[in-house]
């Protein structure tokens, strides 16, 4: 039987491992009694909001002054915020079975996500990450985020797997072309079980 076309799978935490950053960032401003989208909208087209959020991700601040400064633009309560707004996010059934076979089945499985900063919140407890993958490369550790395309490189170190020999995943598509330019394989989640389909078929192994 000839070797399986790939050894390691890389995986994006939000959005992937979890339900939809989406879902819950509007949860969030509904009972905020904010405008479904007003979240999102300061995050990414606010250029100050863009620009924090950033400085979070980065890991150049922490999650106290991005939930001051945040909350000001937001014209609602600092009190944890980031733990309000994902406070609806909850596990991906599906992925995270995926992932976990994979590893049974002999495939190296990383982590490779933009993070949140240091603070009172983890979005990454219960999670197993010191036991159950592989490699964990986080972007407020490395001071690079994704779709930086010095980040990638390093959850292959972490791996030792050329990316030829990786799949990632991601559901945002903007993450994927720097992964693509390397060699890896690259797949983006829309629907959990679809992604779990084309994972098979990319593996050759069942995971589910």
């Amino acid at each position: 039987m000839p070797p399986p076309p790939h050894q390691g799978l890389v995986l994006d935490f939000g959005g992937v491992l979890t339900t939809p950053i989406a879902e819950c960032t509007r949860a969030f401003c509904l009972r905020e009694g904010l405008a479904p989208d007003a979240f999102l909208q300061v995050i990414s087209t606010d250029p100050e909001g863009r620009e924090i959020y950033a400085q979070l991700e980065l890991g150049r601040i922490g999650q106290p002054e991005w939930n001051e400064r945040t909350a000001a633009l937001l014209g609602v309560a600092p009190d944890n915020l980031i733990g309000r707004v994902l406070a609806d996010l909850r596990p991906e059934p599906l992925m995270l079975a995926a992932g976990q076979a994979a590893r049974r089945a002999g495939v190296k499985v990383g982590i490779l996500s933009n993070s949140l900063g240091s603070g009172p919140y983890d979005p990454y407890q219960g999670y197993g990450f010191g036991t159950l993958y592989d490699a964990v490369v986080l972007s407020g550790d490395h001071g690079l985020r994704k779709p930086e395309p010095g980040i990638y490189p390093l959850v292959l170190k972490e791996l030792r797997l050329p990316a030829e020999a990786c799949v990632f995943v991601d559901d945002s598509a903007r993450n994927l072309p720097p992964a693509q330019d390397l060699g890896m394989t690259t797949v983006l989640d829309a629907d959990p079980a679809e992604t779990v389909k084309k994972l098979e078929e990319l593996f050759r192994i069942p995971l589910r």
